[in-house]
């Protein structure tokens, strides 16, 4: 009988001890999803429905440098570091999806669930406004010329009767157009950055016009280019977003996380490590 008792009692101390390492396996599981899937209830609390769960799914047209662009695989940039800053917040990984421009500027990639939100040194436009939510602006820009070194030329004016490069769908081809007849050159358009520049290096188009952050990034890499000129657009870029729904509020969050950085010095860091200088104050 005694041995009987005393094995019962090791089978209760036994399932016992079973009993909580087990409860203490689920509390690890739990945690450790509580890091993942925690943060997706964080995104849930600020009201964000996530195209997929647990990341921020970014929409950029590749390549854009220094703002986004593959190196390796991996696609980095000016625009994807201040973009981590949200998904970092969120506690979420981040992917990048590379889509023809125009579903960005549009809102069709949102529209379609593509991507929670878009990046690529989008200017502010009064009709990007219109058809999306649009975070306030992190940068300044405007529109220069590049041209060969050796080329003679020096503005809009030397492209009479020349070919001018410009990138589709961008406030870059806008103003070509928009000077093209009082200047008497022809507009040839070309779907990305890559394209238009190397374009100008083979002599199919005499000079290319985009915004001042990736021509002056282009010509560091091809010494034989120049920028020429600048043109005082006054543009601001901004991150896209759906116009309804979450995108209001990715973009509420995200100016939070874009004054807190501006005064805590990390978009300082973020802008002196891919353009080499800190911002203009």
């Amino acid at each position: 009988m005694n041995i009987v008792r005393t094995l019962r009692k090791h089978r209760r101390i036994t399932a016992a001890v079973a009993a909580s390492a087990l409860a203490f396996s689920l509390a690890a599981c739990g945690n450790e999803s509580g890091s993942g899937g925690g943060t997706e209830d964080k995104a849930k609390a600020a009201g964000i429905d996530l195209v997929k769960s647990g990341t921020l799914t970014i929409c950029t047209h590749l390549p854009y440098k220094p703002f986004q662009y593959k190196d390796g695989t991996e696609v980095v940039g000016f625009d994807v570091d201040l973009l981590k800053l949200l998904a970092d917040d969120l506690g979420l990984k981040h992917d990048v999806v590379n889509i023809e421009w125009a579903q960005v500027t549009s809102g069709a990639a949102f529209k379609a669930k593509k991507c929670d939100i878009g990046m690529g040194a989008m200017t502010i436009t009064d009709p990007r406004k219109a058809a999306l939510s649009i975070t306030d602006p992190y940068m300044d820009a405007t529109q220069v010329l590049m041209a060969k070194k050796d080329s003679g030329i020096k503005g809009l004016a030397d492209l009479k009767g020349k070919k001018l490069g410009a990138q589709a769908d961008t406030t870059g081809k806008d103003y070509a157009d928009k000077n093209a007849a009082a200047n008497g050159y022809t507009v040839i358009p070309f779907n990305d950055l890559a394209l238009q520049g190397n374009n100008v290096k083979s002599g199919r188009v005499d000079a290319a016009i985009n915004d001042n952050g990736v021509l002056y990034d282009f010509v560091k890499d091809n010494p034989e280019m120049a920028v020429v000129a600048e043109f005082d657009t006054g543009e601001q870029y901004g991150f896209a977003a759906l116009k309804d729904g979450s995108g209001p509020k990715i973009v509420a969050k995200f100016n939070e996380l874009l004054a807190k950085a501006k005064t805590d010095g990390k978009y300082n860091e973020i802008y002196k490590k891919w353009f080499g200088v800190e911002p203009k104050k």
